[in-house]
């Protein structure tokens, strides 16, 4: 029976699709380490492969299925790679891909508790592992996933200013450092927020946040007849993994009554490991706090957390009752996640998480962060004891930034910025590793993000030894002698 009209396969079809579908999964998470990290393809090749017109009839299931397997998923970067170093990796794991699949074949609705009850009590149970993890109010924290840090930035954006400010806000300062991370400026801009009330503070010789400026721009701010109302903190920045100092910064919003936020959309992870909680000593002391499941707590994309200390500032910020939700309101121990943030149709994220932790339990994800941190410390005694590479900014929650410098050369600052470009532009070309540049105090530098647990010192060596290669090659061409 042709039941396309109902959109649907018959039963021996959908299984058949299915087990290909898995076939492939499986497949990739097998060989993905055999592959090249990177591709690249212009405009026009991707228009070439896979332009067309809007289909009026349909294709067998595995035609169109055999079609993506071929010509789209190969044409993206794998970032679950091991020489995937570039960004923040996306190491994900299997267990919580097979449960996006689940959440998204029962299409679940995860905003209210009468449509899922158990949806809502799994999304409450985790928030509140995270909540203990974090060391947050047990009883009055709470908080919401989101799809990923910029959502849950802007959440405790716009949060904090319902608490802080009210309806007027003209006069409100928010307060960052020059390495936060830029969702924090679009969360700002959308906001409605004026680029004259952001402040961005210098950070020190480490990339940490200065103190002793964030003291003299509030007073200054305060001084003028300003509202001072949030400064937000980065728990591992993007760029080098430093923390800003986080038990001062809470101090200062203590004494000046201003909100609190913590963006560990990064960072945050690192709770997991010994080293790593020793050096986010203070982020217990947030009004609210990012954190990132799917970057270094190897879940797949989408999912972002907002953890607050106390859960009524979300449902006094978003709660909105409309007519056609009056139903379904349940009492107060029975959340609607659409009361806690933005969204209201909502995806049922928690269910990876939930179930990649009850399969492997929380001490093989603290064995994981634990030996990203110290795999990234050995490539720091690595480089510092090579006569080719200079250490920029040392490792730090996982990330290390070098450049190639040799000891002997003679190479002015500006050549060094040009040679270390192109080794990254050589390294991404080849395909073998995606190893890309930041800029920190003027320097162009390479950047290792290493938090994929499946990461080994041979592929960093590997990796290395390339690079080594090729600025052998370009620093004995003519123009760079």
């Amino acid at each position: 029976m042709d039941y396309s009209h109902l959109l649907q396969l018959d039963k021996e079809e959908m299984k058949r699709y299915g087990y290909q579908v898995i076939d492939a999964i499986v497949d990739h998470f097998d060989t993905q380490n055999e592959k090249k990290p990177v591709t690249q393809a212009t405009r026009e090749e991707m228009d070439t492969l896979l332009d067309a017109p809007v289909p009026e009839k349909g294709m067998a299931p595995s035609e169109v299925l055999d079609f993506v397997v071929d010509h789209v998923l190969p044409h993206s970067n794998i970032v679950t790679h091991p020489k995937s170093y570039s960004f923040v990796p996306g190491p994900s794991n299997y267990v919580s891909v097979m449960a996006d699949t689940l959440a998204t074949g029962f299409n679940i609705f995860s905003g209210g508790w009468v449509a899922s009850p158990a949806a809502a009590e799994l999304e409450i149970i985790t928030m509140n592992w995270l909540l203990k993890l974090f060391k947050f109010p047990k009883k009055k924290g709470g908080g919401i996933f989101t799809s990923g840090g910029s959502m849950a930035n802007l959440t405790a954006l716009v949060t904090a200013r319902r608490q802080r400010c009210g309806d007027d806000f003209s006069k409100a300062v928010i307060y960052m450092s020059d390495q936060a991370h830029s969702s924090n400026i679009k969360a700002i801009r959308v906001l409605g927020f004026k680029k004259e009330q952001v402040r961005i503070i210098p950070t020190d010789i480490e990339f940490k946040m200065a103190v002793n400026k964030l003291k003299n721009a509030i007073a200054k701010d305060r001084l003028e007849g300003l509202q001072p109302f949030c400064i937000i903190a980065s728990a591992g920045t993007t760029n080098t993994g430093t923390v800003d100092p986080l038990q001062e910064i809470a101090a200062i919003c203590k004494a000046e009554k201003l909100w609190f936020h913590v963006d560990g959309a990064y960072g945050g992870a690192a709770m997991l490991s010994k080293k790593g909680s020793g050096l986010l000593k203070g982020i217990e002391k947030a009004d609210s706090l990012t954190i990132d499941p799917h970057k270094w707590m190897f879940q797949p994309y989408e999912m972002g957390c907002l953890l607050v200390r106390n859960h009524k500032w979300l449902s006094e910020t978003f709660s909105e009752k409309p007519e056609y939700l009056r139903d379904i309101e349940g009492n107060t121990s029975e959340i609607n996640f659409y009361d806690h943030g933005i969204q209201l149709t909502r995806r049922f994220r928690a269910l990876k998480f939930y179930m990649s932790l009850k399969t492997f339990g929380l001490n093989a994800f603290k064995k994981a962060v634990s030996y990203n941190i110290d795999l990234t410390e050995r490539v720091e005694g690595i480089l510092r004891k090579s006569p080719h590479w200079e250490v920029v900014s040392p490792a730090t929650l996982a990330v290390i930034n070098f450049r190639y410098n040799p000891i002997k050369s003679s190479l002015t600052e500006k050549e060094l910025d040009a040679l270390n470009q192109e080794i990254s532009e050589r390294v991404v070309d080849s395909k073998e590793a995606l190893l890309v540049t930041t800029v920190l105090n003027g320097q162009v530098v390479l950047r290792m993000c290493l938090i994929n647990p499946r990461t080994t010192m041979d592929d960093v060596n590997e990796t290395l030894e390339l690079c080594e290669r090729f600025a052998e090659e370009i620093t004995t061409r003519s123009d760079m002698v």
